[in-house]
């Protein structure tokens, strides 16, 4: 007799790495496949309903970040918008000064940008945060000199969840006629932003975190602000962003912007209350167990835990062989298998930091999901220590 076999429940909490398609997105998006697939810079029917979309998609970004339609320009990622911003000012007011100023909890594709400006002439600070990964004012204050000409700090931490205070960065990169960048790729959609209160000059925010299809960013760029191409072309974007624009891939950026703008507030009510839930319990149940990040300034969807002698990546294994997925640091750097610079530059040791593991929650999280995290954690940490080289003999001898 055939026996079918049955499919094993996945419980999918690893939502800072991103996010699925919501089945509402894919349905605006499919009609720019086939039936309006026409490109916006050509000029006859089929190019003109392109751009129509395209300017209508615009003005959905302009008016969630009370900004002007000519200041938002479309990219393939977070890491090409960061890179466009970091490399694009640099190369713009280089006569002006060659000082940049990135924090040392910054996205690597921020790091590693500016490391190459480094390697190419430019002067590049690390502005240094406390044990909660919050960038220091009064340090921020004392780097900042006559020749930097760029401060890019994240709006939140991927790994983490801390919100920085990005309106009071923004307010003393004013005074000081300082250009102000902010990754805000994890907030995006998840609060409210205004460029003009927060002083931001440019913003950079993705797609798939957002429940948006993969391969669709955006840059926002204040009016008055001069950037250099990070691409050279056909002059697309009014001349600074060259490519064919995926005009299917931002339709469907700005209706997960539209539908997470709507569901904003009843969304932070239900995911901050589980967030909550899984920090008590683990605190609680799970013995030398510690919470990363801040307690409360925080994204609302992002539990950052470690757990003393013990390896994350075991963590991680054995959790995902029960059917639940969580991820170590960031996704981007999952795979090096390396310590968290995040974890580290907030003073956490080594031997501590790489026993940790993110949850990150989603539109699709459920109070049933994190019941079974919660259920299933205290046992998967206890075989992981019995059986870890960190365990506490080991750590005497």
């Amino acid at each position: 007799m055939k026996t079918t076999k049955t499919k094993k429940k996945r419980i999918y909490l690893d939502y800072a790495a991103t996010t699925p398609v919501d089945p509402r997105v894919v349905k605006a998006m499919l009609p720019y496949f086939t039936e309006k697939f026409g490109n916006p810079a050509s000029i006859h029917s089929a190019g003109t309903e392109a751009n129509k979309a395209l300017e209508k998609a615009r003005a959905t970004f302009a008016d969630y970040l009370s900004c002007d339609t000519t200041e938002i320009f479309f990219t393939s990622s977070a890491t090409e918008s960061n890179n466009w911003a970091i490399k694009g000012i640099a190369s713009a007011y280089k006569i002006k000064g060659k000082k940049i100023i990135v924090s040392s909890v910054e996205h690597d594709c921020v790091l590693n940008s500016s490391k190459w400006l480094s390697q190419n002439g430019f002067e590049v600070e690390r502005a240094p945060v406390d044990e909660f990964g919050t960038v220091k004012i009064e340090e921020l204050k004392k780097m900042i000199t006559p020749d930097t000409i760029l401060v890019s700090i994240m709006h939140s931490n991927n790994e983490i969840g801390t919100l920085q205070p990005v309106e009071e960065i923004g307010k003393l990169c004013r005074e000081k006629g300082v250009l102000f960048h902010t990754d805000a790729a994890q907030s995006f959609g998840k609060m409210p932003i205004n460029m003009k209160r927060l002083n931001i000059d440019l913003l950079t925010a993705s797609s798939h975190k957002i429940y948006g299809p993969k391969g669709v960013a955006l840059l926002y760029i204040r009016k008055g602000v001069v950037i250099e191409p990070l691409l050279h072309g056909g002059g697309h974007e009014r001349g600074k962003r060259s490519s064919t624009v995926n005009v299917a891939g931002i339709v469907g950026f700005a209706k997960a912007l539209e539908i997470c703008v709507k569901e904003m507030y009843d969304e932070k009510l239900r995911l901050t209350k589980l967030r909550d839930k899984i920090i008590k319990s683990i605190l609680k149940n799970i013995p030398n167990s510690h919470l990363n990040g801040h307690t409360t300034n925080r994204l609302y969807n992002n539990v950052n835990v470690r757990f003393d002698f013990i390896e994350g990546e075991a963590l991680m294994m054995e959790l995902d062989h029960k059917g639940i997925e969580v991820s170590t640091v960031s996704a981007c750097a999952s795979s090096t298998l390396q310590f968290s610079h995040v974890l580290l530059a907030c003073g956490i040791e080594e031997k501590y930091a790489q026993g940790t593991i993110r949850i990150s929650l989603g539109r699709f999280t459920n109070e049933k999901d994190i019941n079974y995290l919660l259920e299933v954690l205290p046992d998967a940490v206890k075989k992981m220590r019995k059986i870890s080289p960190l365990n506490i003999e080991n750590w005497r001898m």
